[in-house]
């Protein structure tokens, strides 16, 4: 099925391709994470052609535990990727000039699921206590909530024993941690698959505890949006992902299944990416100029936060220049 509706999708969009005499645009996006529902969206596109119509030939490049876009991207090796603004401003920072065109989630989906035997009720009470976090740029938000809060984050009896957690839930089934981090999308359901009910759980999401910052977002070079070629693509792109993550929140189930043909590892169960579309259906931008909008105001959210972290800064200065409307009003036009 995959096949005869990307051929036949292929055809309209080499049709509509000799009419305008001009070539589809090859456009690579890497993902931040493995094929899964996470990223339903530009799945759904690209298996209705959405991409082809606009005349994109988009390769969509799985991501994993070794993948980090932002290497993928300066490498040359994709020419848009997926990433959570904290991990983006960091990179900028450093010197490798990120630049956020789309913002497709408006809600974090992070949270920290604790053990309820552990004691733990309230942020109070995790001193002394072993916490899971996820490094490789996911650890930013954490480090600015435990920064808030006035832990520290090298351990003791004042302070928080940060565990480099794996990116599953298995330290909360080892007594290894009375805390995991969990997406609501996705490990929290493992979570529950491995037993645990909700009842025998504390669950503390970003969004509530104040410290949420942007997650998936859709990031380029900035030198590459001087070249208005590159920049139509873009917008094309964008019209075309905008489209597919609709159609997936309208969809949820059928957005899982569409997903679920793309995954080539046979990791995934269906049951799991129709729940994870699902959960990420809630967390699509609400703009009010829709998915795909970044609003200002969500933008200084985060930043204050991270430069609100004193003890482990994940930025040390006001960023410029770190995102722009440019692709997204030329994508509305289209």
């Amino acid at each position: 099925m995959k096949k005869t509706i990307l051929s036949l999708a292929s055809g309209a969009a080499l049709l509509a391709a000799s009419f305008s005499g001009s070539a589809a645009e090859k456009l690579t996006l890497q993902l931040k994470w493995v094929t899964q529902a996470q990223f339903a969206g530009y799945y759904v596109a690209l298996e209705k052609g959405y991409y082809k119509d606009l005349g994109v030939d988009l390769t969509i490049k799985p991501g994993g535990p070794d993948i980090a876009p932002a290497q993928v991207l300066a490498g040359g090796g994709a020419d848009i990727v997926v990433d959570w603004l904290p991990s983006a401003l960091a990179t900028r920072e450093k010197g490798l000039p990120l630049v956020n065109i789309g913002q497709i989630y408006g809600k974090s989906g992070m949270m920290l699921t604790c053990l309820k035997d552990s004691g733990i009720a309230t942020p109070a009470d995790f001193a002394g206590k072993t916490l899971g976090v996820w490094f490789f740029g996911n650890e930013y938000p954490f480090l600015s909530w435990m920064s808030k809060l006035g832990y520290s984050t090298a351990g003791g009896a004042d302070g928080v024993t940060v565990l480099k957690q794996g990116f599953n839930v298995d330290p909360i089934f080892q007594g290894q941690a009375d805390c995991v981090s969990t997406m609501t999308y996705n490990e929290y359901g493992q979570v529950l698959d491995g037993g645990l009910t909700p009842e025998e759980l504390v669950l503390f999401k970003y969004e509530e505890e104040g410290v949420a910052t942007l997650e998936d977002g859709l990031y380029v070079l900035e030198d590459s949006l001087k070249d208005p070629k590159k920049l139509d693509a873009y917008a094309k792109f964008l019209k075309a992902t905008i489209k597919g993550w609709e159609w997936a929140a309208a969809n949820p189930e059928d957005a899982g299944l569409i997903v679920l043909e793309y995954d080539d590892t046979g990791a995934q169960t269906e049951a799991h990416q129709i729940r994870m579309a699902k959960e990420v259906a809630k967390l699509l931008s609400n703009s009010d100029k829709g998915i795909g909008y970044l609003e200002p105001a969500a933008f200084e959210r985060t930043v204050k936060i991270l430069l609100d972290s004193e003890s482990t800064p994940v930025i040390t200065k006001q960023p410029e220049g770190a995102y722009t409307h440019v692709v997204f009003d030329a994508a509305a036009k289209l």
